[in-house]
């Protein structure tokens, strides 16, 4: 192994082997890896990483988000982050990326989402790559649907799944989010699941939680709970529906 790569490795396993080991994890359970890509900013990416996160670990998933965004909203949120349980946070290079996977599979972990930033760059191209699934998140805005168009066209090119899911969506009956969603089923597959634009989200990335933790009983937490079975689902093979349900 040339002398770089033996670099790399050393540094990333650095970097995450402060993981607790878990003895109840067969060495040969699955690792699934999603990558919430989008090359627009401003679509939620980060906040949906944090929140399928900490709801997975919710369910019993070892869970461990990679933010290999510059911006590091992600390592920012679990910076602030108080609850000793939850998922873990590391903020990797492009370069430590694949490293990274066969070290954390060791770690026990099951569920890995990648947070990408919103250009496009060498880190989606490589988060494609590594992932089961690639999560779309788009506003139901013309604007958004057109922008996804190139990070459509690498996850194609790589002969990746993909899922849109709509974001940031008005609450309650919207034509606009009914429009959109049948406008991108034509496209691919969409999760059957809007998320609504609830002041939620932004309380949850001040205080460092995901929005189940915050109020467990919120529509936000609900419409978080049914994208994780969708996505998971999704990523196992197993029937997930494609009739959009109704955002509250």
């Amino acid at each position: 192994m040339a002398k770089g790569t033996w670099q790399t490795v050393y540094l990333v396993r650095q970097t995450i082997n402060h993981l607790p080991p878990i003895l109840t994890v067969r060495k040969d359970a699955p690792m699934h890896v999603l990558a919430i890509v989008s090359q627009k900013g401003g679509t939620g990416k980060s906040t949906l990483a944090f929140s399928l996160a900490v709801a997975a670990e919710e369910q019993g998933l070892r869970t461990s988000i990679i933010d290999i965004d510059p911006q590091g909203t992600t390592k920012k949120w679990y910076s602030r982050r108080e609850a000793e349980t939850g998922p873990e946070v590391n903020a990797l290079s492009v370069n430590q990326l694949e490293a990274a996977m066969p070290l954390l599979r060791k770690q026990g972990v099951q569920l890995v989402i990648i947070d990408t930033p919103g250009a496009d760059t060498p880190g989606v191209t490589a988060a494609i790559q590594l992932a089961d699934l690639c999560l779309i998140p788009a506003r139901p805005s013309v604007a958004d649907i057109e922008a996804s168009a190139p990070t459509v066209s690498a996850i194609h090119r790589l002969g990746k799944p993909f899922s849109y899911v709509l974001n940031q969506c008005p609450p309650g009956r919207s034509i606009r989010t009914t429009d959109a969603f049948r406008v991108l089923q034509l496209t691919g597959a969409v999760a059957s699941t809007p998320l609504a634009l609830r002041a939620d989200h932004m309380d949850a990335l001040a205080t460092g939680q995901g929005v189940t933790e915050r109020d467990p009983n919120s529509k936000a937490a609900g419409e978080i709970r049914e994208l994780l079975t969708w996505t998971l689902n999704r990523m196992e093979g197993k029937p997930h529906g494609q009739k959009q349900t109704r955002v509250a």
